[in-house]
């Protein structure tokens, strides 16, 4: 069936609207500052053959990762359960399935109109504490997927619209901080909620025939437009390298990679990646893809609706058994945030030799994870977790930002007065680190400091950044960023340095200072700022 270009267009915006309304209803509902203050969760619409169909502008790290995982998921309820049944939601956190980390809870909707399936409503939140070794579930030391957390298969959260509450009482058991658990639960199922409503209001108003027609057209937009992307890219093989650093600091970790573009398509090649790791930084295939077309669409063209139809004339080979496509059980919780940053950097320099005046220098390479977590003077636990900024890569045409979320991640920073309230920290210093974004003729931005003490109880601190031995690298001739560093302050006052892959115990009156990596610089010339 045909249908109109003008109605087509209202349908695109109304799906890419539906999901960022969804974000708004999970941020709004939620209990935690990760999710509420910080945003870190993500929001997508698919159609009945879980092909994407909008995503709003959240976290390029799930977004990514969300259609594969969808996939997966689907086919495991198929097999187990004989499919999803209306007026139920599932729940799953394997990385193996969902996509990214433990920490990451998936929550699903299917949507149906008039007794027939016609979609899907999606969400992926970031759940600051899921149970294991450490208070964030993300340590430094994790030997295997078991040693980081409850590891949720695909379950019933929602049945005949009412929730499971096994399902969320076993959230809540397997966590340091069940209240938050349960209604980060409840937000999430909001989101969907929100997504199916305005879903359906479209199929109510146009009907199932157009709007199959409107999402066709939508998926071939998209594809068209990136195949006419990548054309103008030109053609060639290229090929880049790229490291991370090893427990003790050392770069010792190699990546690989062999871009080909061809005739409007574009193949990624990982073989020569390292293989994996017993440490937790290994990243599932699903953050492998989300590198990939996070990369790609920032260099290409922004402005494609994002969904399945950009990605058609793109395909990506990872051999099993590596750092970017681990077996299970690896431990996987720092490739979801680091080694998928080192990713974009590795696409992104590939990406350089096709389109050098498309691509920065490199940014700071880091979200710089922190989480602490324990039990306060008055027996009740905490856990909390954030990101922080670092200096992006000065751009072709201007300087690079300071202190910054950059790439992979698309968080805001945590308010002072949030973790004051919610936990016994204290925020004794937060600023940029000056100086330390690359010399060029646009600098690269500045890194950031953030200290943080603790005031009561016990805890234990779990640190995990990367760029702390190897250099953001410039570009055109532009200075290296600086590397970042950890440093821990007893209550006495005496400075002692960490390491970037840390866990240890934190006492009160004790502070951490995180210094974040400054970007690269682009071209020569002084560096001042423009």
């Amino acid at each position: 069936m045909n249908v109109d270009p003008i109605t087509a267009e209202i349908v695109k915006s109304s799906l890419i609207y539906a999901s960022e309304e969804m974000g708004i209803a999970v941020r709004n509902s939620a209990y935690s500052p990760n999710i509420k203050e910080r945003l870190d969760h993500s929001c997508a619409l698919f159609d009945k053959r879980a092909r994407l169909i909008a995503q709003a502008e959240h976290i390029p790290v799930h977004l990514g990762s969300l259609p594969w995982g969808l996939r997966a998921t689907l086919a495991a309820i198929e097999g187990e359960y004989g499919g999803m049944r209306e007026g139920e939601m599932w729940v799953v956190n394997d990385p193996y399935i969902s996509g990214t980390h433990l920490n990451d809870v998936t929550v699903i909707r299917p949507v149906f109109f008039h007794g027939e399936l016609a979609g899907y409503a999606a969400n992926k939140a970031h759940h600051t504490d899921v149970g294991g070794m450490v208070p964030g579930s993300m340590s430094a030391d994790a030997g295997d997927l078991f040693a980081e957390g409850l590891v949720m298969p695909p379950t019933r959260l929602v049945e005949r619209d009412r929730a499971v509450e096994s399902t969320v009482a076993l959230f809540r058991a397997n966590s340091r901080t069940p209240h938050a658990r349960s209604g980060d639960l409840r937000a999430q199922t909001a989101g969907n909620y929100t997504g199916e409503r305005r879903m359906l209001e479209l199929y109510e108003r146009y009907g199932t025939a157009i709007m199959e027609a409107a999402i066709e057209r939508l998926l071939d937009d998209s594809e068209t437009r990136m195949r006419a992307a990548l054309r103008e890219l030109g053609e060639g093989t290229f090929d880049q390298r790229d490291v991370l650093e090893d427990r003790e600091g050392a770069p010792s970790i190699d990546l690989a990679l062999r871009l080909t573009l061809r005739d409007g398509t574009a193949h990624f090649d990982y073989d020569g990646t390292a293989a994996q790791l017993a440490f937790p930084m290994n990243a599932v295939y699903g953050v492998t893809l989300s590198g990939v077309y996070y990369a790609l669409r920032a260099v290409t063209d922004p402005t494609i609706p994002m969904n399945e139809g950009c990605f058609r004339p793109v395909s990506v080979d990872v051999p099993q058994g590596t750092l970017l496509n681990p077996l299970r059980p690896a431990p996987v919780g720092g490739g979801n945030v680091e080694t998928s940053t080192r990713n974009a950097d590795l696409v992104l320099g590939a990406l350089a030799q096709a389109a050098p005046q498309r691509v920065p220098a490199a940014s700071g390479g880091t979200m710089s994870n922190v989480m602490l977590g324990g039990t306060r003077a008055g027996g009740s636990t905490w856990a909390f977790y954030e990101t922080n900024g670092c200096g992006m890569g000065a751009r072709p045409t201007m300087d690079g930002i300071d202190g910054v979320q950059c790439h992979m991640t698309n968080t805001l920073n945590t308010p002072i007065e949030a973790i004051e309230r919610e936990f016994p920290l204290r925020i004794v210093r937060y600023e940029f680190a000056e100086g330390t974004g690359g010399r060029g003729r646009y600098r690269g931005g500045n890194g950031l400091i953030r200290a943080i003490q603790l005031t009561d109880g016990t805890a234990r601190a779990s640190l995990l950044a990367e760029r702390h031995a190897v250099q953001p690298r410039g570009a055109h001739g532009g200075g290296n960023g600086a590397c970042g560093q950890h440093t821990v302050i007893d209550a006495t006052g005496v400075e002692k340095r960490t390491g970037a892959k840390a866990t240890f115990a934190f006492a009160p009156g004790e502070t951490i200072v995180v210094q974040t990596p400054g970007g690269g610089g682009y071209g020569l010339g002084d560096g001042v700022a423009t």
